[in-house]
C-alpha cells in the first residue's frame, strides 16, 4: 500500500511528461503531493557497475536546502566514481549506502544512497554538510 514518502507515477498535461511525487500521508488519506524527485544523466561506475543516471529524492530540501543543492549532490555522487562500498542496509531490491567524509570544494557531507537490483542508476536518499 501506499506509505508517506512514497513516490507516485504521474503524467503532467501541462508539460507532455511523465514525473515523479513524494506524497503526504495522514490517517488513510492521501493528502497533497509536497515534492518531485529528479534525475540527471551520468557517467560513472559505483560497485562495479557501470552508472548511467541520478535520482535524487527532495528528502535533502527539508531540513538541508541552507547547505546541499543539486548542484552539490551531483558533485557529491561524482566523488563516488571507481569506489566500491559495503551496503549499510537492504530492503529487496534496495540496498543502502552511507559514504560520510566527502570533500567537495573544502567541505565536508555526507550521503545517504541506494542502489536497486538489476538497475543502473543511484538513488540520492538523503545529503548533508558535517561540521
Amino acid at each position: 500500500g501506499l506509505r508517506n514518502g512514497h513516490f507516485l507515477d504521474i503524467f503532467d498535461l501541462n508539460a507532455h511528461q511523465k514525473s515523479q511525487i513524494v506524497v503526504a500521508i495522514y490517517g488513510n488519506t492521501c493528502q497533497y503531493p509536497i515534492m518531485r524527485r529528479r534525475e540527471h544523466d551520468i557517467r560513472i561506475t559505483v560497485n562495479g557497475l557501470k552508472i548511467v543516471k541520478v535520482v535524487i529524492d527532495p528528502h535533502y530540501k527539508l531540513k538541508h536546502s541552507d547547505s546541499v543543492d543539486e548542484q552539490t549532490i551531483l558533485g557529491l555522487v561524482a566523488l563516488l566514481d571507481g569506489l566500491r562500498f559495503e551496503s549499510e542496509d537492504s530492503d529487496y531490491p534496495f540496498q543502502y549506502f552511507v559514504a560520510d567524509g566527502l570533500v567537495l570544494d573544502g567541505k565536508r557531507y555526507k550521503l545517504v544512497w541506494l542502489l536497486e537490483d538489476n538497475k543502473l542508476y543511484i538513488g540520492v536518499v538523503n545529503a548533508y554538510r558535517r561540521k
